[in-house]
């Protein structure tokens, strides 16, 4: 794998899934969208006006408050706070999840040289496994692990050391791969060589 150099003497690469394998917002946008087409059917308010609003607020400031948000602005019940919510975990999204091109590219090539792929996410755990099981993972979901941190009620750096112990690994034979200060610091919390996802390109 000399395209990655910084990869070849590792064993199992363990990977978030929100903004490392796919934009964290090409599922909440499409989130808003099922919601404001809801609203539309049960309120006749107009949908697109609303999924505009929604994807302005949370491009600016984030998902935090957002259904407060928009049912002020449009004059919709804190009862559809529920079916927001629900949304968020079981919606039937339009359109597949794509991975980033580059994090497609990079896992193909580990499954091409036999090396383990693992998940490890943070999050409402029925939420994240919606995510996985509508991305397009083009063959590759067969060779993933998933951990579920919330399931599992550990930290990250504790789920990090319990993959290397249960694959008889050290901590020079795995490389952690994220997009954030949180997975930077679990990281180094044991020792354990990291990379931002936006540097692993071809």
């Amino acid at each position: 794998m000399d395209v990655y150099p910084f990869a070849k003497d590792k064993q199992i690469f363990i990977f978030e899934l929100d903004d490392v394998l796919f934009p964290a917002k090409d599922y909440l946008l499409q989130v808003y969208y099922l919601f404001a087409q809801f609203i539309e059917y049960s309120e006749q308010k107009n949908a697109q006006t609303i999924l505009d609003f929604m994807r302005t607020e949370y491009e600016n400031y984030g998902q935090e408050g957002l259904f407060a948000k928009t049912a002020s602005q449009f004059e919709i019940a804190e009862t559809y706070q529920h079916n927001f919510d629900l949304l968020h975990q079981n919606a039937r999204l339009p359109l597949k999840l794509l991975l980033y091109k580059n994090m497609l590219e990079f896992l193909q090539n580990l499954v091409l040289d036999r090396r383990k792929i693992v998940i490890v996410t943070t999050g409402n755990p029925e939420q994240q496994l919606n995510k996985i099981r509508q991305t397009e993972w083009n063959g590759l979901e067969k060779y993933l692990i998933v951990f579920f941190t919330e399931e599992l009620n550990q930290t990250k750096a504790e789920i990090f050391q319990n993959i290397l112990n249960n694959n008889n690994l050290s901590n020079k034979d795995a490389l952690v791969v994220g997009a954030n200060k949180v997975d930077e610091h679990q990281s180094k919390l044991i020792n354990l060589p990291y990379i931002e996802s936006l540097k692993i390109y071809k």
